[in-house]
């Protein structure tokens, strides 16, 4: 039986409890052995939380005592941008290659970051959130686009085989490797992978 959750789209009343997760997790605050257990690697601040907020674009988690255990963003291009690592996978949008499809910034999105905290990890929650967030985000975007750093190694394994994203494509920047991965934000998520 899975774990109960509490899911909805954020509001602006759980940004404090969202910058203490990414706090967390965020990949400038670990150390090696922590960085193992998986982290986010881009940090947001409260002005920005507000901007996706108000774009319905950040997707939660609470336990049952209505604490934040974790999030999802999924956004357009044109708040991603601002960073120079999504400018620059924009700049690879035409390349790409997934199935039959071909990826612009009209018919796909950034999803991620992703973070769930430790003591709620392997419990279903990551596919409660994503598909929570699919069925939200597909009445925009049919396709779904995100990059992990190859040595988070978790978060590369619940992607592709707890949700079935598939990896499309690699790039280098400022020194470190990443895996592009796409999903058809029409096809339901598997439940028992």
């Amino acid at each position: 039986m899975q774990a109960q959750f509490i899911l909805s789209i954020a509001t602006t009343n759980d940004i404090p409890q969202v910058l203490r997760l990414q706090e967390l997790y965020l990949v400038s605050n670990l150390n090696d052995a922590q960085k193992k257990e998986g982290f986010v690697t881009t940090p947001f601040n409260h002005d920005l939380l507000v901007q996706v907020i108000q774009n319905e674009g950040l997707f939660i988690a609470k336990n049952l005592d209505n604490e934040l255990i974790a999030y999802a963003f999924a956004e357009g291009w044109d708040f991603f941008c601002r960073y120079p690592i999504f400018e620059y996978m924009i700049s690879l949008l035409p390349n790409l290659k997934f199935h039959d499809y071909k990826f612009d910034t009209v018919n796909s999105f950034q999803y991620g970051p992703v973070c769930i905290d430790k003591k709620y990890r392997g419990q279903g929650l990551l596919h409660q959130l994503f598909e929570m967030l699919r069925l939200q985000v597909v009445k925009k975007y049919p396709l779904g686009l995100t990059f992990i750093n190859k040595i988070n190694q978790p978060s590369m394994q619940a992607h592709t085989k707890k949700l079935n994203w598939t990896a499309i494509s690699e790039f280098q920047f400022n020194n470190n490797d990443y895996v592009v991965l796409a999903y058809d934000m029409n096809v339901p998520t598997p439940k028992n992978m």
